[in-house]
């Protein structure tokens, strides 16, 4: 009996040989394209042994580039970028996570770069994230713009994402990923960083083969095929009393004001042998970055992604809509870097994938003046009937990677 497939998603899931990643986990898209069916959308491929893009990527990673090579391209970028006449000559976006920590970090103190930092902050500041974003600019010493966001806005369209694409990070990602270049247009500065290419999860591994960042992801050419939270542009507008000006911070630089700079916009992870947990190492002994005082609901760890409030629900709905919980997303990647088995992995996945994340659920429901039930409602209309089944009144995954869902 065929079942039907929401998203666009592979029919048929398929679970990594080497991690715990499936299939069904979507490639990186500009989320100014995001609309509810996916048209289009690519997600996680395998090669002929059953190896996902990302853990190849990773073993390329380990043991094939020659990392000396690298930063000697790295060395010769910034030579051609540098300034000593007292102002900025590089432009790092971040929230002062250990990634934006690191990479800041590593420009300033062992490349002698003279970078800005801007920052546009979370839609729910955890109280430990809020003060890693301070140590961040005060212990390590940076000059930081943040970008105080229209609140209206915001909620709004956090609310809109949630009910049109059950998507409630989408608005920080517009601004994470948008900010940057349009700061770096008004200060004139010509080099921006980001940290680690979206490949090194599994888009395609050609994304992977160069350092600069794509324009599609931060231009664009007509207002007029945006999308914001799963909606034209033009359609919030005429549902909404905002205006296109209150719009314009979520949207990334139109393609005529990029191409009147001369900005390049690089990954640091090209040049450097980007390990997430020595990230998170460096930024503990050279900002007092602090963990999590506590276990991250639907994961094992602490230190990933815990400055906004909104995140552990993030990782809640990618579980609903692919099967994909956040205890997958972190275990695969430490089994890349060698700090796990797939067979610890799948202990752990099975343990807190899919943990309901409470800490924070009415905190996150006062602010978009959403009612619990409504979103728990969309949590199951969002559910795609080719992962899901529900059994005696609960919802069952079809396919796990312990091979103990209702079809396997």
């Amino acid at each position: 009996m065929n079942k039907e497939v929401y998203y666009n998603l592979p029919k048929e899931v398929k679970f990594c040989k080497k991690c715990v990643m499936s299939n069904q986990r979507p490639a990186s898209v500009p989320e100014f394209k995001h609309t509810r069916d996916r048209k289009g959308a690519h997600y996680l491929t395998f090669n002929d042994q059953g190896i996902c893009d990302a853990c190849v990527q990773a073993e390329i990673k380990l043991s094939s580039i020659d990392w000396e090579s690298r930063e000697k391209e790295l060395i010769k970028l910034l030579d051609k970028y540098r300034k000593n006449d007292g102002s900025y000559d590089c432009l790092v976006p971040g929230s002062g996570g250990k990634d934006s920590v690191y990479q800041a970090h590593v420009l300033k103190y062992k490349y002698g770069m003279h970078p800005l930092l801007t920052t546009w902050p979370p839609i729910l500041y955890t109280d430990y994230g809020y003060e890693n974003y301070k140590n961040w600019i005060e212990v390590g010493g940076f000059d930081n713009i943040t970008f105080k966001q229209n609140g209206k806005a915001m909620r709004l369209l956090t609310k809109l994402a949630i009910e049109n694409l059950l998507h409630p990070f989408q608005t920080f990602i517009l601004g994470q990923k948008n900010l940057a270049p349009k700061m770096a247009a008004k200060f004139g500065i010509d080099l921006v960083f980001y940290g680690e290419n979206e490949a090194e999860y599994g888009n395609p591994l050609a994304d992977n083969s160069k350092s600069l960042r794509d324009k599609s992801y931060f231009t664009y050419e007509n207002i007029q095929d945006m999308y914001l939270s799963g909606l034209p542009i033009s359609q919030i507008l005429e549902q909404s009393d905002l205006d296109l000006v209150d719009l314009y911070t979520f949207l990334p630089l139109p393609s005529k004001e990029f191409e009147k700079t001369n900005i390049q916009i690089h990954y640091l992870g090209y040049y450097l042998k980007w390990i997430p947990q020595e990230a998170y190492y460096y930024a503990v002994e050279n900002t007092n970055f602090q963990a999590r005082p506590f276990r991250t609901q639907g994961t094992y760890s602490k230190y990933n992604s815990i400055d906004d409030k909104i995140d552990d629900l993030h990782y809640y709905t990618t579980y609903i809509k692919f099967g994909i919980g956040r205890a997958t997303y972190d275990a695969s990647q430490e089994i890349r870097n060698a700090h796990l088995t797939r067979e610890e992995g799948q202990v752990l996945v099975k343990r807190f994938d899919g943990e309901f994340p409470d800490k924070y659920f009415e905190e996150i429901m006062e602010y978009l003046d959403m009612d619990p039930d409504h979103f728990h409602k969309l949590c199951d209309e969002f559910r795609s009937p080719h992962l899901w089944q529900k059994v005696s009144g609960d919802w069952k995954l079809r396919h796990n990677v312990n091979s103990e869902g209702i079809d396997d």
